[in-house]
């Protein structure tokens, strides 16, 4: 089946399985773009020694049921324990598939959530036709815990790590209802298709969006917060210059790659949201 039949088919036919089918793809369409500056692709290992496109591979197929479990649980009006529960299990099944190696930890929580608000919307609405009803679930239904966590997540060394340079952390990212998912990773995936950009180059602009503003603590862990200063900037150039469809965009792209590989430095967290961007588009039906 081609993809844009897929994409008519899971907004017009909007289930909990096929909820979950479409993050497992949206992480797919991640995992497959290239080039991406320090992430594993199809083809390379960014800059990772431990992990590789098999290892996310193995990944993917221990977390296909998870996104339609807790879309289920949505759907059934769910507490944030019984996702919090769901999470750790998905969390427990990906290390043992990985032996111990964290490819998708954080789109176990970031999707995960995104995928109970999509089972709520669909009780509410009847579906998710617009971005903003995911959004105004998430809060209105986990939105306190979600904060409670944020505090409570404060205290340990990640969390301690985003005090101390002043940065945004992935939890209070969640209890904010993802800002940068919304406001900057989304908007800027549909302009690009609707300008006429090709899925690959519209996704690859739009990761150059999201690390231009996002406080990724992936690369504020390898590489400090000259690390992710230095990550934010290069990719707001990039963007200045045109992006990608500009002449020699690609290429540019490319020597960025290879300037973060050099330098360790992987923006998971990017990564992560540009996943969840590409998720939205197919259940909301938008692309």
């Amino acid at each position: 089946m081609k993809t844009s039949a897929l994409r008519v088919q899971l907004h017009a036919q909007l289930t909990p399985p096929m909820i979950g089918r479409a993050a497992t793809l949206a992480l797919h369409d991640e995992l497959s773009l290239a080039p991406k500056p320090g992430l594993v692709t199809l083809v390379d290992r960014g800059s990772h020694d431990d992990m590789d496109a098999h290892t996310f591979m193995r990944s993917l197929f221990s977390l296909r049921h998870y996104f339609a479990q807790i879309a289920e649980a949505g759907l059934g009006g769910a507490e944030f324990a019984v996702l919090e529960r769901h999470g750790i299990a998905a969390e427990a099944r990906m290390l043992a598939a990985t032996r111990g190696v964290n490819t998708h930890r954080g789109a176990i929580f970031m999707l995960g959530l995104l995928c109970a608000a999509a089972g709520a919307a669909l009780r509410e609405h009847g579906g998710a036709s617009h971005p903003d009803q995911l959004r105004d679930a998430l809060r209105r239904h986990w939105g306190d815990a979600l904060a409670k966590r944020s505090r409570r997540t404060s205290r340990l060394p990640g969390g301690v790590a985003a005090r101390r340079h002043g940065l945004r952390s992935a939890s209070e990212e969640a209890a904010l209802a993802f800002p940068v998912l919304f406001d900057t990773a989304l908007p800027a995936l549909t302009a690009a298709l609707a300008r006429g950009l090709t899925p690959r180059q519209a996704r690859l602009d739009t990761l150059f969006h999201i690390m231009a503003v996002l406080d990724d603590s992936n690369l504020a862990h390898r590489g400090g917060l000259p690390g992710l200063r230095y990550a934010q900037r290069v990719a707001q150039e990039f963007l200045d210059r045109g992006g990608v469809a500009r002449r020699g965009g690609l290429q540019a792209a490319e020597a960025i790659a290879d300037g973060f590989v050099a330098r360790r430095l992987s923006p998971g967290g990017a990564a992560d949201t540009l996943a969840a961007a590409c998720w939205i588009t197919r259940v909301c039906g938008s692309s």
